[in-house]
């Protein structure tokens, strides 16, 4: 196998062919060092490159397999990681300058459990000054562009994971969401992202976590297999994170009871709305794909996401954490802050009334949900409301409609805010050539339901795998 073919590989081949001595993890680490060579002085996805220590741990790896030794599921895998996330020894630069040069001594949960699981870290990659916005763009490692089309953002906050994976200079890697960051970027790049149950995967070693019950880490990559195998690589307590309370073999999804047709629901406008005609139209294909797959599928109409702004709601919750805590980050300190920083610590303080009122806004959502997967195993709707815009946009028209560029978050944020798992997967092309993503949601701790619904839907895409050309 060429290089070139390497890097077109999903981490679960990949490690098949590790295994099976057709490769070496040299070889595969080499071959993902040069295409980010090739691709990355156009995209500037990946910001701090580790290659000597990958190269060193790659050497090991193919000593472990050639000694016959118990290779792990990621055994000899390359992977990357968004720059919030710490890795030890290597930069942590959270996309400011504020922390630049910044070098934990520990990893994240997360990261640890993808080494243990035998994976190679490659690299770093780009997000939004403190990850939190919906296009990565900051002042210490610059805008990262969408393979797609380099004059378009990759989204946000977790858009240099999601570049770098569509790109081919990584097969698998690890981000994180507070309202759209693993989800809307894979969608913006035809990859797919999982972000789990609240609580599954632990939120030790990562910044922020302000405010922490909203934000959850979760795998990315080109193929919904090897979303599951990070996915269980990752989840399980560490008994640091107190949301992480659950063992990793809980599982209320359709797995624990099979036997029956699985019960989806869809929905595009108006509880998401305005939606582009061509992401309500995907959104309306892969309904249609699932019933061709033998689901119980029937449009539905859910009347609280259409009287809760979840948008709105977000803000108040966040804002009410995220101000005090940029205020403590920039105590005595002089760095520039990116705009969308600044914005926050201009932005007027939350009343407390508000915040409770938006608390128990997000408890009647908890309730229907509630209502929802008594009668349906998942929800099939849109993951954002149109296909990757060009940089720096502050609004869009949406159907003659001009809404802000916060809009880009409504059909997210609501299972922040509630906790649901939810996935992303690519089921369609825009007429510019763009992908378009599919999301699907389901009851708390079923994550096994959404994993096999994807499986289907990816084998019924007809984009499966599909690469950008640059």
């Amino acid at each position: 196998m060429v290089a070139r073919n390497l890097t077109d590989a999903d981490a679960t081949e990949l490690a098949a062919l590790i295994r099976a001595k057709e490769v070496s993890p040299v070889e595969v680490v080499q071959a993902h060092l040069d295409r980010i060579a090739t691709v990355n002085p156009r995209i500037n996805a990946v910001v701090t490159l580790t290659a000597e220590r990958a190269l060193a741990a790659a050497e090991e790896a193919e000593a472990a397999v050639i000694a016959g030794a118990e290779l792990g599921p990621l055994h000899g895998v390359p992977f990357t990681v968004k720059d919030s996330l710490d890795t030890a020894d290597v930069p942590t630069q959270r996309g400011s300058p504020v922390f630049a040069g910044r070098t934990p001594r520990a990893d994240a949960t997360a990261v640890a459990r993808f080494k243990l699981a035998g994976a190679i870290l490659l690299a770093k990659t780009n997000l939004p000054e403190f990850g939190y916005w919906t296009e990565t763009d900051n002042l210490l490692t610059g805008r990262t562009n969408n393979p797609w089309d380099l004059a378009r953002t990759p989204g946000g906050s977790s858009g240099g994971e999601s570049a770098a994976i569509a790109a081919g200079m990584s097969p698998i890697g690890i981000g994180s969401d507070v309202g759209i960051s693993v989800r809307g970027p894979s969608a913006h790049t035809g990859i797919a992202a999982l972000k789990p149950t609240h609580g599954r995967i632990p939120l030790t070693g990562h910044w922020p976590q302000v405010p922490r019950r909203f934000w959850h880490v979760g795998p990315m990559a080109r193929s919904v297999r090897d979303v599951a195998l990070g996915y269980h690589v990752m989840a399980g307590p560490d008994g640091i994170d107190g949301y992480a309370a659950y063992t990793r073999e809980l599982d209320m999804g359709i797995a624990a009871s099979p036997g029956r047709p699985i019960r989806v629901g869809w929905l595009t406008e108006p509880g998401f709305g305005p939606i582009a005609s061509e992401v309500a139209a995907t959104v309306e294909a892969a309904a249609h794909a699932l019933r061709d797959l033998d689901c119980a599928v029937e449009r539905v109409h859910i009347p609280v996401l259409e009287e809760s702004d979840g948008v709105g709601l977000s803000g108040v919750l966040f804002g009410a954490e995220v101000k005090p805590e940029f205020q403590r980050v920039m105590a005595g300190r002089s760095e520039p802050l990116f705009r969308t920083g600044e914005a926050v610590l201009r932005g007027a303080d939350i009343a407390s009334d508000a915040y409770v009122r938006a608390h128990q806004a997000v408890e009647r959502l908890k309730d229907a949900f509630t209502a929802y997967f008594e009668k349906y195993d998942a929800l099939l709707c849109p993951v954002t409301p149109i296909p990757a815009p060009p940089h720096g946009l502050a609004e869009f028209v949406i159907a003659g409609k001009t809404v802000s560029a916060r809009h880009m978050l409504s059909a997210t944020v609501p299972f922040n805010l509630t906790g649901l798992p939810a996935m992303t997967l690519r089921f369609g092309t825009s007429g510019e050539g763009l992908p378009i993503g599919v999301q699907l949601v389901t009851r708390p701790f079923a994550e096994s339901t959404i994993l096999t619904i994807a499986v289907r839907l990816e084998a019924a895409s007809g984009v499966r795998h599909a690469r950008p050309s640059i």
